[in-house]
C-alpha cells in the first residue's frame, strides 16, 4: 500500500482509504458483522484512513468503527467524520458554532475518542461558505482540543474553491472519478498550491465503475441507487455520480475495452484516480471483506498508460461531459 500526506494536516495515510457509508446504511442490507469484516479486511491490507459521518446509519457507522478499532488495539488509523446533515431542516442558518460543536460531541462519544482527527462540514448549503464566523467557530473548537483538523465535504467545484480561501480548512472532500473529471481542471492545482488535502469520494460512481451493474440490476428499497436516482433525497450527484443510468451503462461498456483483462474494473477506476498527484486519498466503500481487499489492492497496480488515459478522456468528452461537467 502506497502512502501520501494529507495536506497540511501532515498525516501520512494510505492512498486507498475506506469509505464507511455502506456499513452505516443507505446501501441495502449490510449486516453489522459484514461491516466489521469489511473494515477489518481493509485495515489488514494496509488501509490507514477511514471516512465516516454522523448520519451514516444515525451513528451506526461511527460505532462500528469504534468497536473494530478497540478490538484490534495497536496503532490507530486516521479517522475522519462529518457533521451538519443532522440538521432538520438542512439549511445554512443551522450551521452555527453551537450546533456543529454539539454534533462533534456526539461523534466523539460514538467513536470513543477524546479528539477527532478530522471533522468535515457535510455538504453544507452554498451560503455556509460565505459565513466566516462558522470557520472561526471551528478554530475555537479545535483550540479546545475536540478536533485536530477540519475540512469541508463539497458538492461543487466552486464550493471547494471558496472553502480553501479559509486558512483553517485543511482538507476538501469531493466527487472525482472517470465520470466526474472537472475537479482536475482547476481545483486540484489550487488545492496543491495551498497544501490542502484532497479526499476523493464516490470513486466508483456508486458501483457503476465496477462493471458489475447492468440495466436489469435490482436495488433494494433502502438503497439510494433506487430511491435517489433523480435527487429525491439528496444531491443527485451522489448517486451514480449524477450520470443518467442508461448513458452511464453505455460508457461503462466502452470503458470495459480499455481495462486489462486481468484487472478488475473497480481497481482500474481507483488507479485512474490516484494517478493525480494532488489526490491525498480515495475512499471506496465496501459491503464485504472481499470488496475491501480488492479495493486496497488497487494501490499495487502499474500506472495506466498514456494512450489509455487519453482514450478515457475522450470517452468522457463524448459520452459523459454534457450530463455533469457544468452542473458540479
Amino acid at each position: 500500500m502506497k502512502t501520501r500526506v494529507l495536506g497540511r494536516t501532515g498525516a501520512t495515510i494510505s492512498e486507498i482509504g475506506f469509505g464507511a457509508w455502506q456499513i452505516g446504511g443507505s446501501w441495502g442490507d449490510v449486516s453489522e458483522e459484514d461491516g466489521k469484516r469489511a473494515l477489518n479486511a481493509a485495515l489488514d491490507n494496509g488501509v490507514t484512513f477511514i471516512d465516516t459521518a454522523d448520519v451514516y446509519g444515525d451513528g451506526r457507522s461511527e460505532k462500528i468503527i469504534a468497536a473494530v478499532l478497540k478490538e484490534r488495539g495497536g496503532e490507530k488509523p486516521f479517522v475522519a467524520t462529518k457533521a451538519g446533515r443532522r440538521l432538520n431542516p438542512h439549511v445554512a442558518d443551522g450551521y452555527t458554532g453551537a450546533n456543529v460543536e454539539a454534533f462533534i460531541d456526539r461523534s466523539l462519544k460514538n467513536l470513543g475518542v477524546e479528539t477527532l482527527d478530522l471533522v468535515q462540514l457535510h455538504c453544507p448549503p452554498t451560503d455556509v461558505y460565505y459565513r466566516p464566523e462558522l470557520f472561526g467557530a471551528l478554530d475555537k473548537i479545535a483550540a479546545k482540543g475536540k478536533i485536530r483538523h477540519y475540512g469541508v465535504s463539497v458538492e461543487r467545484v466552486e464550493e471547494a474553491l471558496k472553502a480553501i480561501e479559509y486558512p483553517g480548512v485543511a482538507t476538501i472532500q469531493i466527487i472525482y472519478n472517470i465520470f466526474r473529471q472537472r475537479p482536475h481542471d482547476l481545483f486540484f492545482a489550487e488545492a496543491k498550491r495551498k497544501n490542502v488535502g484532497i479526499i476523493v469520494r464516490v470513486p466508483l460512481a456508486s458501483g457503476l465503475l465496477s462493471g458489475k451493474i447492468g440495466k436489469d440490476t435490482v436495488f433494494a428499497a433502502d438503497d439510494h441507487r433506487n430511491y435517489n436516482r433523480h435527487g429525491e433525497a439528496f444531491d443527485v450527484g451522489e448517486t451514480f455520480a449524477g450520470v443518467p443510468f442508461e448513458a452511464a451503462l453505455e460508457a461503462v461498456e466502452e470503458l470495459r475495452r480499455l481495462v486489462p483483462a486481468d484487472v478488475p474494473m473497480a481497481q482500474f477506476a481507483l488507479r485512474w484516480i490516484v494517478a493525480q498527484e494532488a489526490v491525498s486519498v480515495v475512499i471506496p466503500g465496501a459491503r464485504n471483506a472481499g470488496q475491501a481487499q480488492s479495493n486496497a489492492a488497487a494501490s499495487a497496480l502499474a500506472p495506466i498508460g498514456g494512450a489509455t488515459m487519453e482514450a478515457i478522456a475522450a470517452l468522457y468528452e463524448r459520452l459523459i461531459k454534457v450530463h455533469v461537467h457544468q452542473r458540479w
